[in-house]
């Protein structure tokens, strides 16, 4: 088989607990290289793999095809660029850039270059997700009047010695879950037509955001996400009312403490979760009224890729497209100038 040839920026959170396991236990690909600045964990647990020092020692490896900038979030353009130039793929570890107008130019470089360029929106692979498509693809709530999106952590503590809570621009909440749950959001409703948000920093000493309340507006459909550090009482994660019923949804998706725990794709049961977690439907249908569990669809972030494979090898259809993750950029720059405004921000 003509595998494709990884290298990974680095060994930090999301290379440990996202790319590896899924790259070095998928069929289609074959982990080359990580970059390790200064430890030597890598080898470890993936014997196979060289640990590398630099990222120029995956530029300069003719056989490997494919880079994943998992890189500190205010490297993202540099590291992605980089790569275009030597001719790499490139796939860009969420959020894409810090700024719209670096995102503009990484997707015009790609283009440039005839190389695919793509970010890690592995949410879009939740089981809870993809159950709530389900569920909106057939209707069963009637007319979708509100969504409701939480996410939620009980952090309240400043974590020493880590960029991701200095003060730097594009480092914080609404760039780091915001990305995740605004692409959710656009994936189901489109682009809003405006934005209202209230972005904080609630924790004592943060430096960051570490709140959010984010409106999305759209003529036929409230949508709000929500995310906070300091909520120690379990929420609801999804909640969605239509004018035949409601569905809501607790917990987390399970993948990624599989992945903590040392699990990966191939494992039977993947991204299962038990019948205490599935969400709870109210609603009628042709007209009988129906209220229970609906078992969620297990996830699956090894999708996302399989379809990266199906580009680069047969031509396929991206689903993850730069110009979407752009379009997250852009909003999350409305939301910041909302915030700082107190105004509804119109997207143009």
């Amino acid at each position: 088989m003509n595998k494709i040839q990884v290298g990974l920026a680095s060994f930090g959170m999301s290379g440990k607990v996202f790319h590896a396991p899924i790259l070095a236990y998928h069929p289609d690909f074959k982990l080359s290289k990580i970059v390790e600045r200064s430890k030597n964990e890598v080898n470890q647990i993936y014997p196979d793999v060289k640990s590398v020092r630099s990222f120029d020692e995956l530029l300069n490896d003719d056989q490997i095809e494919l880079i994943v900038v998992n890189t500190p979030d205010h490297t993202h353009f540099e590291y992605a660029q980089k790569a275009l130039e030597y001719g790499k793929h490139v796939i860009v570890e969420k959020p894409f850039t810090q700024t719209v107008g670096q995102g503009e130019k990484l997707i015009k470089f790609a283009e440039k270059q005839n190389r695919l360029l793509s970010v890690f929106q592995n949410r879009r692979w939740d089981g809870d997700f993809l159950t709530i498509r389900r569920i909106l693809e057939n209707d069963w709530l009637g007319r979708l009047v509100e969504f409701e999106s939480n996410y939620m952590r009980y952090r309240n503590y400043v974590q020493p010695n880590t960029w991701k809570e200095s003060a730097v621009q594009g480092i914080g909440l609404a760039y780091n879950l915001g990305s995740h749950m605004i692409d959710q959001a656009v994936a189901l409703f489109g682009m809003p037509g405006a934005v209202w948000a209230d972005i904080d920093s609630l924790r004592t000493g943060s430096e960051i955001d570490d709140f959010y309340h984010i409106k999305l507006i759209y003529p036929d459909i409230k949508v709000t996400l929500k995310a906070s550090y300091l909520v120690r009482e379990e929420t609801a994660r999804y909640i969605l009312h239509g004018t035949n019923g409601s569905f809501l949804k607790y917990g987390i998706d399970p993948q990624e403490d599989m992945l903590k725990l040392g699990g990966n794709p191939s494992m039977p049961d993947w991204g299962k979760e038990p019948e205490s977690q599935w969400g709870l439907l109210n609603t009628e249908i042709n007209g009988l009224h129906l209220r229970g569990k609906v078992e969620t669809i297990p996830g699956n972030y090894a999708a996302y890729y399989d379809n990266i494979y199906d580009v680069i090898r047969n031509h396929a259809e991206l689903e993850v497209h730069p110009e979407q993750a752009l379009n997250v950029i852009h909003i999350i720059e409305a939301a910041m100038e909302s915030n700082r405004s107190g105004q509804t921000v119109d997207i143009g």
